[in-house]
């Protein structure tokens, strides 16, 4: 199984005749990824060849929804217009927006976070800024590589940082992920920690979770006190950032320390003292998995 995203998702793509829209289409078809069509207002009506794939351009997402079926949507608008692209696709009752948009103002996503929230959560959103998500063999709705880790498994990963998921499933490749999924690291973003450990926990396929966490907020001491209360299955963690400068953003908007607030230290003692098993480093981290499940 899989959590979030199958087979039978049928994905719409949002900005998909964009220069990155486009070339990330084209890997996600070469995934697997059922894509139904691309929504261009301006584009409407035509049917873009995508490498040897007519895939048809719709006017907006709830028109695609009711031609093609379309339960996914992924979002690669640029950031002025992704809070209207995401709205759009939340009043159409789409099931599931996958916003890949970087640089999108905190404002914008508070808005468009709220916006879902009215109209009763029924559209689940990850990110923005996010590499969005895969279930290897299945389906991959965002920019994640799908041959780094091509085979279905029993790990679930989580993740606030794409290159890390990234390079996480390459060190685990061997025994693969039943779904990985990157919420992306803003300061508010839809999807959290929390929610895929729920979901992981729920999935029978899952055997294990990984958790990749990093500076800033408080996010993976809630996921903690979550593992602690709600979740059965082994949990490994990662947490990156133990160099960073105090008050210095690194990287993605919400990796931001003041004090010891929303360090590594502080994460990686509310983990541990949950039973999460952290790691130093990446490959540590790795190894720690596979000793969990009985390979190291």
């Amino acid at each position: 199984m899989a959590i979030f995203l199958t087979g039978e998702s049928r994905v719409l793509v949002q900005g998909m005749t964009g220069a990155e829209g486009m070339r990330h289409t084209r890997r996600m078809l070469a995934a697997g990824t059922r894509i139904v069509g691309g929504v261009n207002p301006r584009k409407a009506g035509r049917v873009v060849d995508v490498d040897d794939r007519g895939v048809p351009v719709f006017a907006t997402v709830a028109e695609g929804m009711a031609a093609t079926g379309a339960d996914v949507s992924v979002v690669f608008v640029p950031p002025p217009f992704a809070r209207a692209a995401v709205e759009e696709a939340a009043d159409a009752g789409i099931g599931l927006a996958v916003v890949i948009t970087e640089g999108i103002p905190v404002h914008d996503a508070v808005a468009f976070h709220a916006h879902v929230r009215a109209l009763g959560g029924a559209t689940r959103v990850i990110g923005p800024n996010c590499p969005g998500l895969i279930s290897p063999g299945r389906s991959n709705a965002g920019i994640i590589p799908a041959d780094i880790a091509p085979e279905p498994g029993r790990i679930g990963l989580v993740s606030k940082s794409g290159t890390l998921t990234y390079q996480l499933m390459y060190e685990l490749r061997d025994i693969g992920f039943s779904s990985a999924v990157g919420i992306g690291g803003d300061p508010v973003v839809g999807t959290t920690h929390i929610d895929c450990l729920a979901a992981f926990e729920a999935d029978p396929v899952t055997e294990l979770i990984v958790l990749i966490g990093e500076i800033g907020g408080d996010a993976e001491e809630r996921a903690a006190a979550y593992v602690a209360a709600h979740v059965t299955k082994p949990v490994v963690g990662y947490v990156a950032g133990f160099t960073a400068p105090e008050g210095r953003t690194m990287g993605h908007a919400g990796a931001i320390v003041s004090g010891s607030t929303g360090t590594a230290s502080a994460k990686r003692a509310a983990l541990e003292a949950a039973g999460v098993a952290v790691g130093a480093t990446p490959a540590e981290t790795a190894a720690l998995v596979r000793g969990v499940l009985g390979m190291g």
